[in-house]
């Protein structure tokens, strides 16, 4: 895998991409970074092309001073940004919490340039849940001092995953690492615009192969939620990832990889099409 960035702005890891290989593009979640892809990297570079990236704000990704510049069509925009400039035509989109936020979104304006997608613990239908309506006002209220408030806008690095494995949802270590490495403007600014995402989210349109993973353990997102996008979207396929919570990608590397694997090689063909992955 090599590091660059693009634009001056997103920093992003890829290895050769080859015309014959099918491609997969990697979004994170919240305070995270591409660090948490690490391990799939590693599994899954010798036999696809394999995109990862810090979304804006995070990692080494530029980051940015006002509420508005997170708002998720940024995010979606940084996206197709990128993919354009690396020449990738059509793509596995793989998504992570809040990035399946900008994976929906992606959807709604690009959708044909993704041949298949995979979903785990998705940030979707939050407003529906306690823990989003008791959190949306004082969200609002941390926002609004981090406006007047002083920052910097450095970029600092990426989170070392595996210091912190088995972590829980509310892991105070590993919640802090992501939080200071992240800043805190950039995370509750994320944060607050994924709570103002309740549009329809159109999962009726989908007609790609789709896999949707959720730990049953999860007390971020409710299983039920991902269950729902399964039921929305015609064949999808729902896999529920025994013993572990909202932390799917850190705590399940070895689950998640084969069911990744095993959806991929069933659909290969439909993935792959007529159309050359770059």
């Amino acid at each position: 895998m090599q590091e660059h960035s693009w634009d001056n702005r997103i920093y992003y890891r890829v290895n050769e991409l080859k015309a014959d290989q099918i491609t997969l593009v990697f979004v994170h979640g919240v305070s995270g970074s591409s660090s948490a892809w690490w391990p799939y990297e590693k599994i899954f570079e010798n036999k696809y092309n394999v995109l990862t990236y810090d979304i804006r704000g995070h990692g080494l990704s530029k980051k940015y001073p006002n509420y508005k510049d997170y708002k998720i069509e940024n995010f979606v925009q940084d996206l197709q940004g990128l993919v354009n400039h690396l020449g990738i035509k059509k793509f596995v989109l793989i998504s992570n919490s809040f990035g399946g936020l900008i994976h929906e979104e992606y959807l709604k304006v690009y959708r044909d340039r993704v041949a298949a997608n995979i979903f785990t613990s998705p940030e979707i239908f939050l407003n529906k849940t306690t823990l989003i309506k008791w959190g949306k006002p004082i969200l609002a209220i941390l926002t609004t001092i981090l406006r007047i408030l002083p920052c910097s806008l450095k970029p600092r690095g990426h989170v070392d995953y595996s210091k912190y494995k088995n972590s829980t949802d509310w892991s105070i270590g590993r919640n802090w690492a992501d939080m200071s490495n992240t800043g805190f403007r950039a995370h509750f600014f994320t944060l607050r615009q994924s709570m103002k995402v309740v549009g329809n989210y159109e999962f009726e349109k989908i007609n790609i192969p789709t896999l949707v993973m959720h730990g049953e353990n999860d007390t971020m997102v409710p299983i039920k939620n991902s269950m729902e996008i399964a039921r929305q979207i015609k064949n999808a396929k729902f896999m529920e990832i025994s013993g572990v919570d909202h932390n799917t990608a850190h705590n399940a590397v070895r689950e998640m990889s084969e069911l990744i694997e095993t959806f991929l090689t069933e659909n290969q063909s439909k993935i792959l099409g007529s159309e050359p992955a770059v």
